[in-house]
């Protein structure tokens, strides 16, 4: 049996690696060491979303955490923290930052405008003096972003994030510029400059119908003085506009049951009037002349009462006629009468003459 020794000294040591490596990398991945000892206090005017346990960073790098977050003076938030040293240099100004767009948050301790010779001890509480201010809230994000949702919509979500870290780190004050900023700003703007063609177009028309209007401006006043008086006049008389709509409702229904009688009398009329129609037009020549002879007859029966309440005649002649006539549609008499064709009277006047001839 070949001895075990060896291969159980090279597990064991695999072990103690391994162990050690995966606890230094976790140390390191979490950037975290352990607490400090030294004790700080801060006021804040608001704490929001800071919460026991967040790291305290100087320079970004982890010096202690945040030991409770607690009401204030009724309206204000103090936050107790430890750092892994005793002093803290005078005029150090504290923020409250973002660790992330999930809404983590960590405590930066920044050297201020102080005596860098002088410090403060542990158990010091920044905030307290209101002639110094040295602690600075958490950026509002929603007022902040709320000024951002116009240009946000036109923006992809990616384009959103990366604009929105942007100026996390800016309010913040730290990493980036103002010029980095503007640099992204103006490379996520070029999508709202895509829409610039349609915008124009958009006001260049909205401009034209403005312009209508003016142009129209009394006549537009007018309509809408009109259309008012019109709507006024309705909701006055509303009850007599329902009851006329009543009326015209009965009225159809009336005149429904009147035509439903009478349709094939007046089916039968108007095949009549088609008859007529046929006829007067297969007879159109005969038509023309009577309405051209017509009022030649007519201005001849106008001029036999134009010299009073009579009519002037000239006699010129008075023949009898008589007999059994040859129009089939009169009676035969049963015993054939005479012809007759008798002159009782001719006038000698020379208006009766057609040939300049007496009797002609």
């Amino acid at each position: 049996m070949k001895s075990i020794v060896g291969p159980l000294i090279k597990l064991v040591i695999f072990g103690v690696v391994t162990v050690v490596t995966t606890s230094l990398l976790a140390v390191t991945i979490a950037n975290a060491g352990g607490d400090g000892d030294a004790k700080f206090n801060a006021v804040f005017t608001d704490a929001t979303l800071l919460n026991p346990g967040d790291d305290v960073r100087i320079a970004g790098v982890r010096v202690g955490q945040v030991e409770s977050v607690e009401v204030y003076d009724r309206n204000k938030a103090k936050v107790a923290f430890n750092v892994d040293r005793d002093r803290l240099p005078d005029g150090t100004q504290l923020f409250i930052r973002y660790r992330n767009l999930t809404g983590l948050r960590y405590l930066a301790l920044e050297r201020g405008a102080g005596d860098p010779t002088q410090t403060v001890a542990q158990g010091h509480t920044f905030g307290l003096n209101p002639g110094v201010k040295d602690t600075h809230p958490p950026v509002n994000l929603t007022e902040l972003f709320n000024g951002f949702r116009p240009l946000f919509q036109q923006l992809s979500a990616s384009d959103v994030n990366k604009l929105t870290e942007q100026i996390i780190a800016i309010f913040d004050g730290q990493g980036g510029s103002i010029t980095r900023l503007v640099s992204d700003t103006a490379d996520l703007t070029n999508a709202i400059a895509d829409k610039d063609k349609v915008i124009g177009e958009l006001i260049t028309n909205l401009t034209k119908v403005l312009d209508t209007v003016n142009r129209n401006d009394e006549q537009f006043t007018s309509l809408l003085d009109n259309t008012e008086k019109l709507v006024t006049g309705l909701a006055a008389q509303r009850g007599s506009v329902g009851s006329a709509i009543t009326s015209v409702s009965n009225l159809t229904s009336v005149t429904a049951n009147i035509l439903g009688a009478t349709r094939p009398s007046i089916q039968g009329d108007i095949a009549g009037l088609k008859s007529l129609a046929d006829q007067i037009n297969a007879r159109d020549e005969d038509i023309e002349e009577t309405l051209t002879n017509l009022p030649i007859k007519l201005q001849k029966i106008g001029r036999a009462a134009t010299f009073g309440s009579w009519f002037q005649f000239y006699l010129c002649g008075i023949d009898v006629v008589a007999g059994n006539g040859k129009s089939p549609v009169l009676t035969q008499p049963l015993v054939p009468l005479p012809d007759i064709n008798h002159v009782l009277y001719t006038s000698a006047a020379t208006r009766c003459w057609a040939d300049d001839r007496p009797g002609g």
